[in-house]
């Protein structure tokens, strides 16, 4: 399980452990808050491609599927 601290999550990178379409680096461009303040979710930019994706932003504490920075 990655310990991740919320305030720090933006412009954070991380590795897919299963990259998918040669997609395996990543940038958290953009994060959105709930009304209390919590994160609701973030959006990852592949290296690649530039290509974003919406996830919801505890799928990164899942050490199966991500490593924190680019390895």
């Amino acid at each position: 399980m990655n310990r991740i601290n919320p305030v720090k999550l933006h412009h954070s990178k991380w590795t897919a452990i299963k990259p998918t379409n040669r997609e395996m680096h990543f940038l958290v461009t953009e994060i959105e808050f709930e009304e209390d303040g919590s994160v609701a979710l973030c959006i990852l930019e592949a290296v690649l491609n530039k290509k974003e994706y919406r996830i919801d932003w505890t799928e990164l504490k899942d050490s199966d599927k991500w490593q924190q920075g680019w390895k």
